[in-house]
């Protein structure tokens, strides 16, 4: 761990992962599950897994459910995560992944728990306070209820007003409100950014026009991301594409966490723009390889990091 890489994740609506894997899924009968694992998961707790097994000095803080808190507490012990999140009463939901051999994964994302007007206080309290001894932080995940988007925006916009840099990646209502809260960074997919400007992007000049127009509206850095085609990254230095080797994938379940981790993990080393996109596309391309996020092998990344093609587009 490296006390000057230091970074918080926010992770508001956490979760319990119960991933199977099987041939082929089959609605409206038994499936027999091959292999699964219960894990915690949520994409700040994510995040702070892949940045913590990289180096960083990572503090994680959000709302978590106290009946079923354990596997997540031995995760942060585990990792030296620094755990900074607010208890809140209540189980923290499971979620259910199913991974079918040719890569398709089928979700199934429970509701979480509903959050207190007290809770949010307290939350807002914790947050603030590492504000003072931190300079990023990521947000990411869905909201629980309780937990409106607009409020969600707020804290993004407190952060960023206090010279801060928020790395936020949601989805829906809540990226829908971020955006005008000027995140430092956000990165939606290419199916989340059709979303947010209700629009059908099909091709890549109609995504490039789609990520210009929320650069213009104040975020600085707009990464999307393409899944195996690769990520596209445009901020006021201009676009970058990187194209990663075709790999075999066996879950995508986490890919973009993993994407903003090492997106996260070049700022807080000031890499250029070139190396933090390659270096953060080969961590992401290395995750479609395995169920669970983590970083297994660093001089795995490192050698797929050379083949990974970086261009202006």
């Amino acid at each position: 761990m490296n006390k000057n890489l230091k970074v918080v994740t926010v992770t508001l609506n956490p979760a319990l992962d119960l991933t199977g894997s099987l041939e082929l899924l089959q609605t409206g009968t038994v499936n027999l599950i091959e292999t699964g694992s219960l894990h915690p998961a949520g994409k700040g707790i994510n995040v702070a897994k892949v940045l913590a097994e990289l180096g960083a000095d990572v503090t994680v803080t959000g709302l978590l459910g106290e009946n079923n808190q354990a596997a997540f507490v031995q995760l942060f012990d585990s990792l030296e995560i620094n755990d900074q999140f607010i208890r809140v009463q209540g189980d923290t939901r499971i979620n259910v992944k199913i991974v079918e051999k040719s890569g398709q994964v089928s979700d199934l994302n429970f509701p979480g728990v509903t959050i207190t007007q007290a809770e949010i206080v307290k939350f807002e309290q914790t947050l603030f306070a590492l504000a003072e001894t931190h300079e990023i932080f990521v947000i990411a995940g869905s909201l629980p209820k309780g937990v409106t988007p607009e409020k969600c925006a707020d804290w993004v916009a407190a952060l960023q007003k206090a010279g801060k840099k928020v790395f936020f990646d949601s989805s829906n209502k809540a990226l829908a409100a971020g955006v005008n809260a000027h995140p430092y960074l956000i990165k939606p997919n290419d199916e989340e950014l059709s979303a947010l400007l209700n629009l059908s992007l099909t091709s890549n000049e109609q995504i490039k026009d789609a990520a210009q127009q929320l650069h213009q509206q104040g975020c600085e850095n707009v990464v999307i991301s393409l899944g195996e085609k690769g990520v596209l990254w445009l901020d006021q230095a201009g676009w970058l594409k990187s194209t990663p080797p075709k790999m075999q994938v066996v879950s995508t379940v986490g890919a973009g966490d993993t994407l903003v981790a090492g997106l996260c993990w070049g700022e807080l080393n000031q890499w250029d723009k070139a190396q933090r996109l390659s270096f953060a596309t080969a961590l992401a391309a290395l995750a479609v390889g395995q169920v669970g996020v983590g970083v297994e092998d660093i001089t795995q990344v490192e050698d797929l990091q050379k083949s990974i093609q970086i261009s202006q587009v």
